[in-house]
Formats: C-alpha cells, sequence, structure tokens
C-alpha cells in the first residue's frame, strides 16, 4: 500500500506543477474536465475501464492490481489539496521532477510486492500476446492513442509530458535494480 500512496503522491505534484503529465494522465485529466470530476477519480474510470480490457486478452488481475486501479486515484485526491501553491516556471518543474522520481520509485516497490501488475501494464502485455506485435509497438500505439484522444478531451499537454516519456523508463529501471527486480536478468 505504502507504494500506491507515494505514486498517487507522485502524480499529484506532476498534476499539479501544471507542466504536462504523462499520457495515461492526459486522458484522465481529459475526463476529469469533460465530466466535471477529480482527476483522481478520472484516474479510477480509466484504470477500471483498463482492467475489463484484459477479460478478451485473458489477463487475470491480482488483489495488487485492483488496488493500483484504486488506490492511485484516490491517493492523488487525498494529496492534492495538502500541496503548495508553487509559482513559477522553475518551482513547477522542480515539483514535476520529485513527483516524477517518487512515481518511479512506487513503480518498483508495488512491482516489488509481487501482488499483481498495474492495469496498464497488464493490458499491453494481454495485447503483445495476443497479437505477437513487438512490445515498443504495443506500448507506443496506446501511449500515442491515450494522449491524442486526452488532449482533444481537453488534457494537459506540456514540456512535463516529454519529460515524462524520455526519462520514466531509465528512473524506473533504476528502481527495480534498487529493489533487486531486474527484468531479464537471471
Amino acid at each position: 500500500m505504502l507504494g500506491l500512496a507515494l505514486y498517487g503522491f507522485g502524480l499529484a505534484l506532476i498534476v499539479d506543477a501544471s507542466i504536462g503529465v504523462p499520457p495515461w494522465d492526459v486522458l484522465a485529466l481529459g475526463i476529469a474536465k469533460q465530466l466535471g470530476i477529480t482527476y483522481g477519480m478520472a484516474s479510477i474510470v480509466v484504470s477500471t475501464l483498463v482492467l475489463i480490457a484484459w477479460i478478451p486478452l485473458r489477463v487475470k488481475p491480482g488483489i495488487g492490481s485492483v488496488l493500483n486501479a484504486i488506490c492511485i486515484g484516490l491517493f492523488a485526491d487525498l494529496f492534492m489539496p495538502w500541496l503548495p501553491n508553487l509559482e513559477g516556471f522553475w518551482f513547477n518543474l522542480g515539483s514535476f521532477l520529485v513527483g516524477m522520481v517518487a512515481v518511479a520509485f512506487a513503480t518498483g516497490l508495488y512491482i516489488s510486492s509481487h501482488l499483481g501488475q498495474g492495469p496498464r501494464d497488464g493490458l499491453m502485455l494481454g495485447t503483445q500476446k495476443k497479437l505477437g506485435w513487438k512490445f515498443w509497438k504495443i506500448r507506443g500505439m496506446y501511449e500515442v492513442g491515450v494522449l491524442t484522444i486526452g488532449w482533444l478531451l481537453g488534457g494537459q499537454v506540456g514540456l512535463g509530458t516529454l519529460i515524462f516519456a524520455i526519462c520514466i523508463g531509465y528512473l524506473t529501471q533504476a528502481s527495480l535494480v534498487f529493489f533487486k527486480l531486474q527484468p531479464g536478468k537471471k
């Protein structure tokens, strides 16, 4: 649960920084804007729909998959009101970067619990297994698709979106090494 709370805190920092968010959060913010709900609630809606998409892919969720779908959005909404109002690009960039590191570290923390993969991870792995395409193609297809839909709905796209896309893989890999979960190595 600590990993999910840290993930929600990291996303709250990223969203609050207002310099752009990761693609799936562009979608959540676009949905939040259109439906008049909080970012966290929209994130739960997106994650729940992604879990439902697992059914035809025959991906089985663990308890961690369900907790991920629900708790990250709840924690993000819980932390948002407590964040300081930062003014100025450099403060917002700093907040964004701290949030991104928190998300990467939290990913390693919740993966190390071995209670189930996150909704998006299962969707991508299930699609890859079903279609037989290379993982990077499937990941790219989903990321570009949700980014585009989210942007059309009014989600927040900006420099942070690009920074996240470039850096999150490296930061998450460092987190996995920290937790001694080096994918692909035995």
